[in-house]
Order: structure tokens, then C-alpha cells, then sequence
């Protein structure tokens, strides 16, 4: 009888320990999985008609090991790309985002609504612009590939793409390189003659 309750006790002692651990090490790793920038950009104040579809893509560290995180969203609006970059600009504003003019936003020109904003220790980066539509199949031909991004169903609507960085990863936060001539000096590299081999020495008579 001793020997089974000594079993019992060592029984209960172990479940008890397993739930008691199992459960903080299930919201630890529920945490360290979930990024509360989502829960950020969720918390906007949109209307729903500006986020009917919703695609997430993380990369990189959350510690900035190698490359620091990025955060990509791509949403469906079911209304034009100006009335919804002026939804998503209002409730960035609202939101505590600050208007972000700084070169390079965006890398090249681009179609649609293209704006920058900063918030705390982070960077975002909003396009809004009409959807990209797969053109009708031409008759003999193979119908085109769609390409690999959510886009509305017919052709309507708009995409938003949002791109949330941290602020000491995002190159255009540094100094920025300048080709002002007056800083630059004297020219190491002197323009070179048309005669790849220079003028000749003279030989010593």
C-alpha cells in the first residue's frame, strides 16, 4: 500500500509539473511566433471595404540576427486606389504615424499612391494602387499565368501593400551619399588620352 501511494504522489507531482510547465511554454512560444506589428496594422481604423483580403509575410530576425525583421502586408480594397490611400492615410495619422519625407520613398516611380511614415522604432511603407489584371486569353493562345499576388476578383478595386521595418535597418534612415562636385575634390582618376600607351619617354641620347 505504501509502495502505491509513493506511485500516486510521484504520478500527480509529475503531471503537475508537466501542466504547470507546458503552459507558460505554450503562450512563451506563442509569443515569440506572433509579431505585434500585425496587431498594430489589425488595430487601424479602416473601413472594411479597404481590407477584404488579407496576405501577411515575415522575414528575418525579430533580434536583428544577419537581417533585422521585415513586415509585409498586401490587402484587397474593394474601392479605388485614391479614396483607399486616403482611408490608410488617415488611419495612420490617427494612429500616431508621422508623415515621412525622405528620398528614395519610393526606390523608383511607381503607380498608384506611394508614402513613407515613421512611428517609435519603426518605418512604413504604403503603396496603394489599382489591382494587376490578367489579360483575356487571345484565341490559339495559352491563357497568361495569373501573376503571384491576391488581386481582385474582377478587375476592380485597388491593392495595398504596407512594409514595416525597423527604423536602424532601414538604409534611409543614415546619412545619405551626396555628389555635390564642391566636396569631392581633386579627381583621382584623370581623364585618359586616346593613346592607351601616354606619350612616349625620350630615350637618352
Amino acid at each position: 500500500m505504501r509502495e502505491r501511494r509513493r506511485l500516486r504522489m510521484a504520478i500527480l507531482a509529475l503531471v503537475s509539473v508537466v501542466l504547470l510547465g507546458a503552459v507558460p511554454l505554450y503562450f512563451g512560444l506563442r509569443t515569440l511566433s506572433h509579431d505585434p506589428v500585425f496587431d498594430t496594422l489589425d488595430a487601424l481604423s479602416v473601413p472594411s471595404w479597404a481590407s477584404t483580403k488579407t496576405v501577411d509575410n515575415v522575414s528575418g530576425s525579430r533580434w536583428c540576427l544577419q537581417d533585422c525583421r521585415l513586415r509585409e502586408r498586401t490587402v484587397e480594397s474593394q474601392k479605388a486606389w485614391k479614396e483607399t490611400a486616403q482611408a490608410y492615410e488617415a488611419a495612420l495619422s490617427r494612429d500616431g504615424w508621422q508623415r515621412w519625407k525622405v528620398d528614395r520613398c519610393p526606390e523608383q516611380k511607381v503607380k498608384g499612391s506611394y508614402t513613407c511614415w515613421r512611428r517609435d522604432e519603426l518605418t512604413l511603407d504604403l503603396w496603394v494602387r489599382e489591382p494587376t489584371c490578367v489579360p483575356p486569353p487571345v484565341a490559339g493562345e495559352p491563357a497568361p499565368s495569373p501573376v503571384p499576388a491576391p488581386a481582385a476578383g474582377e478587375c476592380a478595386g485597388s491593392l495595398v501593400s504596407v512594409k514595416v521595418r525597423n527604423a536602424i535597418d532601414d538604409e534611409r534612415t543614415g546619412p545619405q551619399p551626396t555628389t555635390d562636385p564642391s566636396l569631392t575634390g581633386e579627381d583621382p582618376y584623370p581623364t585618359l588620352t586616346d593613346d592607351p600607351l601616354g606619350e612616349l619617354t625620350p630615350s637618352p641620347s
